[in-house]
């Protein structure tokens, strides 16, 4: 793997935050920090101190703060996971979608339950307390009797927290996706019972529906907030933090300021190319008048 890459694009997201620190009118306490994407756990552990001392040279953690890292099975390293514990990370999720081959072969998502299982026990034995998985209905050659395996499989490892995604076919978003059509894929008839039937397996194996899509064990947080009705929803997912600054780093990211959302540009040459000039690279934005607010 070739880890000179990383760092100029690390520098990148490290000019973009001092360009928000200058702009706030505070030094921020950030309460939640979550990195995105899998991209991280492709980045050497050298370089992943260097991203997160640049971030806390401008911040300091909340008394009360949650560090998230979405990692990919088979990239993610137990080196990694201690440097991370070491700065405070203490919940990671792993997008497994499938496990059935199949289907792992034609979205090319290819990791064995055995690397999903080890590398979740070694998460767990470096200090993270918290397991989401990543799980996705609706994908093509998938059949109640493979969705039905897949979600059997997810509850032997016993993860805090799942997603139980519906596929979203946007071939003009995901070139990836033209490989085939909506006439390949499960209707929304036959979704909406792959949806109830692995609804059903959860909450048998004790996992609670909380909002939407997302399940999670009783003695989980995010369970006690839904309970307590203090769950909140941000563009990151369901979170107990009812912060209304949500600052994003990096290609493509979205910002929410409660007042307004924005969106950073979807390619690296362009998001470097506007830090090199001192601006901030966003595209697109929308701003939410009072009423709007209410709602």
């Amino acid at each position: 793997m070739n880890h000179k890459v990383e760092e100029p694009f690390i520098q990148a997201l490290l000019s973009e935050w001092r360009l928000y620190a200058k702009t706030l009118p505070f030094r921020p306490k950030i309460a939640e920090l979550h990195f995105g994407g899998g991209t991280p756990t492709f980045f050497s552990t050298k370089n992943l101190a260097l991203l997160l001392d640049g971030i806390f040279e401008l911040a300091d953690r909340n008394e009360y703060f949650e560090f998230s890292i979405e990692g990919c099975p088979n990239n993610t390293t137990i080196d990694q996971l201690n440097v991370l514990a070491e700065y405070g990370f203490n919940r990671i999720s792993f997008g497994i979608q499938d496990f059935d081959s199949k289907v792992q072969e034609i979205i090319n998502r290819r990791q064995s339950y055995e690397r999903v299982k080890a590398i979740t026990e070694a998460a767990r034995e470096s200090g993270f307390t918290s397991i989401n998985y990543d799980l996705v209905y609706g994908l093509l050659l998938q059949t109640k009797r493979s969705v039905a395996y897949a979600v059997q499989q997810i509850i032997n490892l016993k993860p805090d927290r799942i997603a139980f995604y519906g596929y979203a076919h946007v071939p003009w978003m995901k070139p990836g996706q033209r490989r085939y059509s909506d006439a390949d894929l499960p209707d929304g008839d036959v979704k909406h019972r792959l949806y109830e039937q692995s609804r059903k397996s959860f909450e048998d194996a004790g996992y609670y529906e909380i909002g939407m899509d997302h399940f999670a064990l009783a003695t989980y947080e995010l369970y006690k907030a839904f309970k307590n009705g203090k769950l909140n929803r941000n563009f990151m997912g369901n979170t107990t933090d009812s912060g209304d600054l949500l600052l994003g780093l990096g290609v493509s990211s979205i910002i929410d300021t409660w007042t307004c959302f924005a969106q950073n540009v979807k390619t690296v040459e362009e998001y470097c190319s506007l830090l090199e000039k001192g601006e901030l690279p966003i595209f697109k934005g929308h701003v939410l008048n009072e009423e709007v607010q209410l709602i």
